[in-house]
Formats: C-alpha cells, structure tokens, sequence
C-alpha cells in the first residue's frame, strides 16, 4: 500500500517537473510564446497523460501552477489561479471522458484544453488585461485566440503522442 501512494507521488511530480522545464524551455528559447493571447505551449501536451492516469491531474496542475510563476511579474498570481483552475478542470473533463471515442480516438477528450483554456483565459485576459468594460464580443476573440493555441497542441502533437503511448503499448503500462 505504501510502495503504491509512493509510485502516485513521485508520478505527481515528474509530470509538474516535466511541464515546468518545458515550459521554462520554450519561454527561454521564444520568449513570450507560453503566455500571450495566442500561444503554442508544447508543454501542454503532456495534458494526453490525463487520458491513461488520474496522477496526472494533480500533476499537470501543479506544473501549470510552477510554470506561470515565470510570468507573474506581467500578470500578477492571475494566471496562476486561472491558468491552474483551467488546466484541473479540462483534465479532469479528459480523464472522465477518455472511454468516448471516435474511431478509436478521444477527440472530445482532445478538445477539453482548449475548450476550458479557450473560456477561462480568454476571460481572464478580457476582463484583466484590455482596458475598458467587459465585452462579449472581444471576450470571444480572446478565447478564440486562446482555445486556437491549445487546439494546435492537442491535434498536432497531443493526437501523435497519443497513439504512440497507444501503438507501443504503453497505455497499460501507465495506469
């Protein structure tokens, strides 16, 4: 039993740890590219790890949570708060929904990032970060821009590293 929450812990932490370095990599490599409105965080990818383990809910939350640290002189603790609550709520939608396939993929598991970024950052950047009244109609191009970056990842790089977890078996090996 304790070897078990052992495995669940240090799973925890390699995921956050490895978000956080991707992160931190990316940021260091193309500056500003994991924090505006339209972003390509490769980190993100990992988000397909919820499909195979419930570690990795907690996991990628406190990566998200590490990571944005790097940004909080531009945006105060907002990011961390929202960007955090974001990335629990959409894997935890993909863990839930990782049985619903289509063709032998999880795309509506696939779309949650983006759909719970799309929402909860656009939101955030519309309502702290533009001047002015909120609007709805600016509040949807913010979370256009947002839920566009997070559909790149999910499709592009989270479906091929999807199936390869699935094609060498690995999938079995993770839970």
């Amino acid at each position: 039993m304790e070897n078990k929450k052992t495995k669940i812990i240090v799973r925890i932490a390699v995921i956050a740890a490895m978000y956080a370095a991707l992160t931190y990599a990316q940021n260091f490599i193309a500056p500003g590219t994991t924090s505006a409105a339209i972003q390509f965080r490769v980190s993100e990818v990992l988000n397909v790890l919820a499909l195979f383990m419930p570690e990795a809910i907690p996991g990628l939350t406190l990566g998200c949570i590490l990571s944005n640290l790097y940004n909080i002189g531009s945006g105060l603790p907002l990011d961390m708060i929202f960007g955090s609550i974001a990335t629990l709520g959409a894997t935890l939608c993909m863990y839930l929904l990782r049985n619903i396939k289509l063709a032998k993929y999880p795309l509506l598991s696939m779309l949650m990032p983006a759909i719970w970024n799309g929402i909860i950052v656009g939101w955030e950047i519309e309502t702290f970060f533009i001047d002015g009244a909120f609007h709805f109609g600016s509040f949807v191009i913010q979370a256009g821009y947002v839920a566009l970056g997070e559909l790149g990842v999910m499709l592009v790089l989270g479906t091929a590293l999807y199936f390869a977890i699935v094609k060498r078996g690995l999938d079995s090996k993770l839970k």
